[in-house]
């Protein structure tokens, strides 16, 4: 007998023998055990003219099967480029790019590539050059592909939790050998939180669901991360929060330093340990709660954190998502 159908047996004993009123909780316990085991690596990284190139080597031999996919494979890295602000910290910093590709390039990837496809500016390559991106691309000779006018071809969604059935998307994220979501520690005010999950946005091209890709906000954002997450099945998460933001997120909010960067192999995991960094509960932000149905694990007695985590930080988020805090 597998171990979830022991649990499931349990929880029918105890309702059948008169433990009603205890069933509830064993319930979400025995949910909870169900959750598979995860680990979350964490570092300190107190500015950006750290050492983050062997923080992200560090990251990666924390997961040997990853680096087995990048070993001459082409990885493909996906930042979080929304909106060119001098004040306020909205993108993934150029300076963690650039420790990615270092990285990746010393455990032997065949290539290294970037793509990102913004939902709100569509001349992407501005807002590249404007980031300092493209400077540091140049210089390291890593192409960068557009993915809101990448070829596109047709992407079925297994869990479809939108009613989309397929997707439209980027050869470039479907061909990868390893696809890594580069996200921003941000507070979000439709999310809650923007983090790899919600990174992956930027996947969707523009070419064919327009800017701000308006049917994923119809069907739902929740919905359309867990679609995206669940379909895509990135293999790594880089988050920078060296310096995150605050507030009304993901591009009005307010900076937050906050010297800490966050790796990991699942994504589930690894925002819901971000989140609790932020002192907000990921099991009361309806994506990373709903990701539980389809195999991830959010639950922090199933994620061991490994490395140097700092203490917790109290995020402000806008009114509306008051009843994420911890």
């Amino acid at each position: 007998m597998s171990d979830w159908s022991r649990r499931k047996l349990l929880t029918g004993a105890l309702v059948g023998a008169g433990g009603i009123a205890a069933a509830p909780w064993v319930w979400k316990k025995l949910q909870v055990l169900d959750q598979p085991r995860q680990r979350v690596s964490a570092f300190r990284a107190e500015s950006y003219d750290a050492d983050l190139t062997d923080i992200v080597t560090r990251g990666l031999a924390d997961y040997p099967h990853v680096i087995e996919k990048a070993r001459g494979g082409r990885v493909v890295l996906k930042p979080n480029l929304v909106e060119y602000s001098d004040e306020r910290p909205v993108n993934t910093n150029s300076a963690v790019m650039m420790a990615a590709i270092a990285a990746f390039r010393a455990v032997g990837a065949r290539e290294v590539v970037v793509a990102e496809g913004p939902g709100h500016r569509r001349d992407t390559e501005i807002l590249v050059e404007n980031t300092g991106l493209r400077r540091i691309l140049d210089g390291l000779e890593v192409p960068f592909i557009d993915l809101n006018v990448d070829e596109v071809r047709e992407m079925t969604l297994p869990a479809n939790f939108t009613g989309f059935g397929q997707l439209m998307m980027g050869r470039t994220v479907l061909d990868a050998d390893l696809f890594v979501s580069v996200a921003k520690l941000k507070t979000h005010h439709w999310a809650g939180a923007t983090l790899t999950m919600k990174n992956l946005f930027g996947t969707v091209p523009g070419s064919v669901y327009g800017w701000p890709k308006n049917p994923l906000h119809y069907k739902g954002i929740d919905r359309s991360i867990l679609d995206l997450w669940h379909a895509i099945s990135p293999g790594f998460g880089i988050i920078d929060g060296i310096v995150g933001m605050e507030g009304d997120g993901p591009i009005m909010g307010s900076a937050k330093a906050s010297g800490v960067m966050f790796m990991g192999d699942h994504l589930p995991a690894l925002d819901a340990t971000a989140v609790r960094f932020m002192s907000l509960v990921p099991e009361r932000m309806p994506y990373l709660a709903v990701s539980t149905e389809v195999g991830a694990t959010i639950a922090a007695s199933r994620i061991e954190v490994i490395g140097e985590l700092p203490d917790a930080q109290v995020f402000d988020v806008v009114d509306r998502f008051n009843f994420l805090r911890a």
